[in-house]
């Protein structure tokens, strides 16, 4: 291994040391390739999500002053009223809610974040497109089917280029309500204002663009809810169970089980952990995993919501 590659792997994936053993580098450089891999794939799934939210929202949503909910309808709303350019008012709009991203997600996170809104807006600043259709009922649906696509790829890259959301966990978290019913209170009074000031038509056909957009985003993210509970069967089930606590700041439950394999069916002793985390931390999580143990076993099932325990305690560490 030569002294560039080690020095790099020393940086970003060992602790600080003077001497390093080989199996001490060599473990270091498949985590260093497994975060390097990771990373591309979420640039990847950030930038579709990027130019996907930006055709929905030049080539239908915008000529036809239709919006979506929650941070993006703000956004689309206010730019209708003021004619302040969509591009200034993401970021200004989102902006609040990084910084609450950064507090309860963690410094990744919200960076991922930033640098998802801000290439959003400059391609809404400078990528032109044309007008699709003038058909109010397709530009509705097509509209939030690629505005939502774009939202769920971000997510899918471990960002959101809508930050209603980190502010629904942080709220749900604060007064012990749902993720969801702090969504659909947002999402009421925004269309309440979008058909006192744009109409009642023109907010009818923005809550058909916020089912599309939501619908399209909970296919994206392959119908993940606001929790997801996960099982871990691994040999190294210890190592699992002290990164959850650990990295992921999240509580785990440990079931005493026996694992069957082979053509007679041999048990063998085994610890099984399962955990409840955030969808949103889903993507560090799988990272996390296969640095540990690219084999384990893993279920992941939707939750629809959690009580007690720390899922809503503590925040995720990066």
């Amino acid at each position: 291994m030569n002294s560039i590659w080690k020095r790099l792997i020393i940086r970003t994936t060992l602790p600080e040391r003077k001497h390093y053993t080989d199996y001490a580098l060599a473990k270091g450089y498949v985590e260093f390739m497994i975060m390097t891999r990771r990373h591309i794939k979420d640039f990847i799934l950030i930038t579709l999500g990027i130019l996907s939210a930006t055709f929905g929202f030049k080539g239908f949503l915008l000529t036809n002053h239709f919006i979506d909910g929650g941070a993006t309808g703000i956004s689309l709303l206010v730019s209708a009223l003021t004619k302040i350019p969509l591009s200034v008012l993401i970021v200004s709009v989102n902006a609040p809610f990084v910084i609450l991203g950064y507090h309860i997600m963690g410094r990744a996170f919200a960076i991922k974040t930033s640098l998802a809104i801000t290439g959003l807006a400059i391609c809404l600043a400078t990528v032109t497109v044309p007008d699709i259709t003038s058909d109010n009922l397709l530009v509705a649906v097509f509209g939030g089917f690629f505005l939502g696509a774009g939202i769920g790829l971000s997510v899918r890259g471990g960002a959101v280029i809508d930050g209603t959301e980190v502010l629904a966990i942080y709220l749900s978290r604060k007064f012990g309500t749902t993720i969801g019913d702090i969504i659909i209170m947002i999402n009421v009074m925004i269309f309440s204002a979008a058909a006192y000031f744009l109409g009642i038509e023109v907010a009818l056909y923005s809550m058909i663009t916020y089912l599309a957009a939501s619908k399209t985003l909970d296919f994206i993210v392959e119908g993940i809810d606001e929790y997801i509970g996960v099982t871990i069967i691994s040999s190294r089930s210890e190592k699992m169970r002290e990164m959850i606590i650990e990295k992921m700041g999240r509580g785990v439950t440990v079931y005493s089980g026996k694992s069957g394999y082979g053509k007679r069916g041999e048990t063998k002793e085994t610890d099984i952990i399962y955990t409840v985390i955030t969808r949103l931390e889903l993507n560090k999580l799988n990272t996390e995993i296969e640095k540990i143990e690219p084999t384990a076993f893993v279920v992941m099932n939707s939750v629809k919501d959690t009580k007690g325990g720390m899922i809503k305690k503590r925040p995720l560490k990066h």
